[in-house]
């Protein structure tokens, strides 16, 4: 069986069902720089968002892949143009979401340089899209099984050319569209050439056969997947039949589940933090997150 581990709220108190640890949040506001970089795609100039320790490296990295609604606040992505050297569109570094944010400082807090390729602005979609568009054609030329995997090898391979990052270190994190886009990565790394990321952690991924390259999954790098019981927008039930069926063949993944958690759990604004169960489940990646990328 997959390892699987659990937490409750019982009469306001958290219990914790597995190896317990301090939370480390980050309060810092990291000012990331922009940088522009090649997708392994052959074709396409991204941009991206960089957050970077305040020490000198060479640092270990976090490549992290936003959603299907972009890198971009939503009071503004619906005002994006193309995103590109060039443009003026008010989606830039200074109109990230809050969620984005807060992880590229949390990294940057704990030692890590944070790439935040943007996948979306360069293809002229930076405007991100809704709720419950998987079938929405638009969707097709930024899809999480062909294109954006091609975005984070190209990410990993402009982080492996800096002279302040450790190129045998670095490591994948991903959001929904953006966790099935990681997942779909690892699933690549198998075939590819030494050198790729080291672990990955993917939050709330789809799992179905519209976001998986293979429904025989498999990784050769670890692997850990935080899943919602109450999502809203993609099935943890159809992920477990996939990731356990993996861990099952020898993959090393584990698979950590949060009863009464919602789709977005981690993002830090009210509504979904007024839910104690995300409250929970934030807190427990952010404890969770640097120890997974130590080794």
């Amino acid at each position: 069986m997959t390892r699987r581990e659990f937490f409750s709220v019982v009469g306001g108190v958290t219990i914790f069902i597995a190896s317990a640890g301090c939370v480390v949040v980050a309060d810092a506001r990291a000012e990331p720089a922009t940088v522009y970089f090649a997708s392994a795609d052959g074709r396409t100039q991204l941009v991206g968002y960089l957050f970077a320790p305040p020490t000198e490296g060479p640092h270990p990295a976090v490549v992290m892949l936003h959603g299907r609604g972009g890198p971009y606040s939503s009071n503004i992505s619906k005002e994006c143009t193309l995103v590109a050297k060039d443009d003026s569109s008010p989606c830039n570094a200074s109109s990230l979401s809050k969620r984005h944010v807060a992880w590229g400082t949390y990294w940057a807090n704990h030692g890590y340089l944070a790439l935040l390729p943007d996948s979306f602005g360069p293809r002229n979609k930076g405007h991100g899209f809704e709720r419950f568009t998987h079938d929405d054609p638009d969707r097709d030329d930024v899809n999480e099984r062909t294109v954006r995997p091609l975005d984070a090898e190209g990410a990993l391979r402009y982080l492996q050319s800096r002279d302040d990052v450790v190129p045998g270190q670095i490591y994948l994190q991903g959001w929904s569209n953006g966790a099935s886009t990681a997942l779909n990565v690892m699933y690549r790394q198998i075939s590819l050439r030494a050198g790729g990321f080291r672990a990955a952690m993917a939050l709330y991924p789809g799992c179905g056969p519209r976001a998986l390259i293979s429904k025989d999954y498999k990784v050769g790098a670890p692997v850990t997947v935080f899943l919602a019981s109450e999502d809203e927008e993609v099935s943890p039930a159809v992920c477990h039949q996939v990731l356990d069926a993996a861990k099952n063949n020898g993959s090393p993944i584990n698979v950590v589940d949060y009863p009464g958690a919602t789709h977005d759990f981690d993002w830090p604004g009210k509504r979904r933090q007024s839910v104690e169960a995300n409250r929970t489940a934030r807190e427990d990646v952010l404890r969770r997150a640097s120890g997974l990328f130590a080794n």
